[in-house]
C-alpha cells in the first residue's frame, strides 16, 4: 500500500483539498518549464497531449523533475482552457489571438495554478511566470506576463492577496 493511501485514510477529506506541495521547488520549476514548452507545442500543432507527453519524456531528462506536476499541468490546462483564458482575457491590451504563443502558454500555466492549485502561493505563481517569460519569451514579455498575472491574482486569490498586503503593510 502506498503512503498516499495511508495518508488519505488518516485525513478522510484529503481528496477534497489541493494536493499539498511535497515536491522540491526546483523539481516544480523544471516541471513548469517542460509544461510551458509542451503546451506551446499543443497550441501550435493541436497534437494529442498523451503523444506530446511521451515525446517529452523520451527527448528530455526528467531527473529531478516533478513528473506528476508536469502531467497535471499538461493535461489540466487544456481540460479547462476556456475557464483559464476567461480568467485573464479581460486584462489583455489586445485580442488573445494576437498574443505571442509563448506568452499564452505561460499565462495559461500561471492562471491554471491560481485557479486550481491553492497550495501554490500566488506570489510563487507570479514569480514563476516572470522567470518563464524571461527564459522563453521576447525581451520585455516578462513585464507583460507580470502585469497580467498580478491583476488576475487580485481577482482569483483576493483573500490571499489582501492578507499578504495587510501582513506587509508598514506600521505607523
Amino acid at each position: 500500500m502506498s503512503n498516499d493511501s495511508e495518508q488519505d485514510k488518516a485525513t478522510p477529506n484529503a481528496k477534497l483539498k489541493s494536493k499539498p506541495m511535497s515536491a522540491k521547488p526546483a523539481a516544480r520549476k523544471k516541471a513548469r518549464r517542460f509544461a510551458v514548452q509542451a503546451l506551446y507545442q499543443w497550441q501550435m500543432t493541436g497534437a494529442n497531449l498523451t503523444d506530446i507527453e511521451a515525446q517529452f519524456h523520451a527527448e528530455n531528462d526528467f531527473k529531478k523533475t516533478d513528473t506528476e506536476y508536469f502531467h497535471m499541468l499538461l493535461h489540466g490546462v487544456p481540460s479547462c482552457v476556456n475557464d483559464v483564458d476567461g480568467s485573464f482575457e479581460k486584462y489583455l491590451d489586445r485580442d488573445k489571438k494576437d498574443l505571442d504563443q509563448v506568452e499564452l502558454a505561460i499565462l495559461r500555466v500561471g492562471i491554471y495554478e491560481l485557479l486550481k492549485r491553492l497550495d501554490v502561493p500566488y506570489r510563487v505563481v507570479i514569480n514563476e511566470g516572470i522567470e518563464l517569460a524571461k527564459t522563453f519569451g521576447a525581451t520585455e514579455s516578462h513585464k507583460y506576463v507580470n502585469g497580467i498575472l498580478d491583476k488576475a491574482s487580485q481577482a482569483i486569490r483576493m483573500v490571499e492577496v489582501r492578507a499578504h498586503r495587510e501582513k506587509n503593510k508598514p506600521k505607523t
